[in-house]
């Protein structure tokens, strides 16, 4: 009998190891970042670090996320690292699952998102499908995917838990801050966390006015005309043909009433 070859067993290193913890930011500066939206964050991180739009949130609209990222690497179509990252993440995490983008098979359904329930997990990003949603949306688990299959997956590995993925484009590594609502999914970088916050905080103040003053009506275009002037943009009036004898932008007289 021809023996196995070795290419086909599983090798203990990169591509099957599990980090059992990583490195959280305080609460406070998780608790911070959650007060503002998506877009807030998206535009002082100069909107390099939002995650593919294709991964939205697939439960009612209203789930929001905001909590350190761990980390979870999975062959395409196999779930076997999504399981044992029920026994690594801790309360308030959020587990993000790069799954290679494959439409293949759903790496997580309503059995998983009942024992995260459980663990205290706060919810799922995955790049890639998942399955079972309206068992899903019973236990309350807010997920954001790609989209639903009702093909399920395999539990073989290889993966990953706890290094770095890719996600919707954006590298995410564990201990990042990953935020998400409505509008989509932003991954804070741990190195920046604070910093960010800070600036968040002494826009708002700004932010708010301005909204304030177009909600009044009280607003000026003015510094797009400057910007179109630096570009040297032309802005061209059309000679346009009359309408019914007037020309264009002329005064019309009174209708003559008997």
């Amino acid at each position: 009998m021809a023996n196995r070859p070795k290419s086909a067993g599983m090798h203990h290193g990169p591509g099957f190891r599990v980090r059992l913890d990583m490195q959280r930011h305080s609460t406070t500066i998780i608790g911070g970042l959650a007060a503002f939206p998506t877009p807030d964050i998206s535009d002082l991180l100069n909107r390099l670090y939002a995650v593919d739009a294709r991964i939205h949130c697939l439960t009612p609209e209203t789930s929001q996320l905001c909590g350190p990222a761990c980390t979870v690497r999975v062959f395409p179509g196999d779930n076997l690292m999504v399981h044992k990252v029920l026994d690594v993440a801790r309360p308030g995490d959020v587990v993000i699952v790069d799954a290679g983008a494959s439409p293949s098979n759903a790496v997580l359904g309503d059995i998983i998102c009942t024992k995260a329930r459980h663990r205290g997990i706060q919810g799922f990003i995955v790049d890639g499908m998942v399955r079972d949603l309206s068992g899903i949306n019973e236990v309350k688990m807010p997920v954001f995917a790609r989209g639903t299959t009702p093909v399920g997956p395999l539990h073989r590995g290889p993966g990953e838990i706890n290094y770095p993925i890719a996600c919707g484009g954006v590298v995410t590594s564990p201990g990042d801050i990953v935020v998400a609502d409505a509008d989509g999914i932003v991954v804070v970088p741990t190195g920046v966390a604070e910093e960010l916050l800070e600036r968040l905080r002494a826009q708002r103040d700004s932010s708010e006015a301005y909204l304030k003053a177009v909600q009044r009506g009280e607003f000026s275009n003015a510094w797009v005309d400057e910007l179109l002037t630096e570009s040297d943009c032309p802005l061209i009036h059309p000679e346009l043909p009359p309408t019914n004898g007037v020309p264009r932008g002329a005064p019309l007289e009174e209708p003559f009433v008997s």
